[in-house]
């Protein structure tokens, strides 16, 4: 009954950010600046990012809430919190590409158990439900429940960043025998796998944990996984300041190279 509560909050505060995210994305200009760390910032992560931790502080005072655009938030040490970027993909939206998310999850003792993404401009939704199974909302209300492909891995589809591919990421996806790639901006690369849109998603760059989170959860309820670069163990939540390690999400099946 709880996680039920939680996934109908979640999923209706990421709607609602997702409507006031749209509201600032349709005007001819929007504020715009850059934070300590070089990465831009906008009055649409700002407002999404008070709406949904007042939604979720409300209707859960006892989870503690780390998100992206509270620093303050970013040296809580729980087991079990919420984790929010409420704006995922902000150059896609600073350059109107629509690859852009709302993200919100759940992590308990290391795990993201629930999550929600929502890609407002592409008008998807994707979602745990109750039981931890993942599924895509259609505009008419359906539901459609998602699961992983089943790779060839003589024929693999490969989804990589838009914004963030390099040398070392080619370099590796060269290793597998690929027979369609796709670019795609924030975690909706997690949920094209999620979805079955494509196999296999490494990332050699910098991310941090919410902007993995939700879309992590999505894929371990549509039967992903989610492993470290390194070894290929889990990838875990909860880590110091928040600070993923190099990652592959894929479905089961394929057959992942070494570093």
């Amino acid at each position: 009954m709880k996680n039920a509560k939680i996934v109908e909050v979640i999923r209706a505060l990421a709607l609602e950010a997702g409507d006031k995210i749209m509201e600032i994305y349709a005007r001819d200009d929007f504020d715009v600046r850059t934070k300590a760390d070089d990465s831009p910032v906008t009055e649409a992560d700002e407002a999404a990012d008070a709406l949904i931790f007042k939604g979720l502080s409300e209707a859960f005072p006892e989870i503690p809430i780390v998100t992206e655009e509270q620093s303050d938030s970013h040296s809580l040490s729980a087991d079990r919190f919420f984790i929010v970027d409420p704006l995922d993909g902000t150059k896609e939206f600073v350059h109107r590409r629509g690859d852009f998310t709302v993200n919100i999850a759940l992590i308990e003792y290391g795990s993201p158990t629930l999550g929600v993404v929502f890609a407002p401009a592409k008008k998807r939704l994707f979602y745990t439900d109750a039981k931890g199974k993942t599924v895509e909302e259609s505009q008419d209300g359906s539901l459609t429940q998602l699961t992983v492909s089943q790779p060839d891995n003589g024929a693999l589809i490969v989804v990589a960043s838009k914004s963030h591919r390099d040398a070392a990421t080619d370099d590796y996806i060269n290793k597998y025998n690929v027979s369609d790639s796709a670019a795609a901006g924030s975690s909706l690369k997690f949920c094209l796998v999620a979805a079955g849109e494509a196999d296999i998603y490494p990332r050699l760059g910098r991310t941090m944990e919410w902007d993995t989170a939700a879309g992590h959860a999505v894929l371990l309820g549509a039967g992903g996984q989610v492993v470290r670069f390194d070894d290929h163990t889990p990838l875990t939540y909860g880590k110091p300041i928040y600070e993923n390690p190099f990652f592959i999400a894929y479905c089961p099946g394929v057959d992942l190279q070494e570093a």
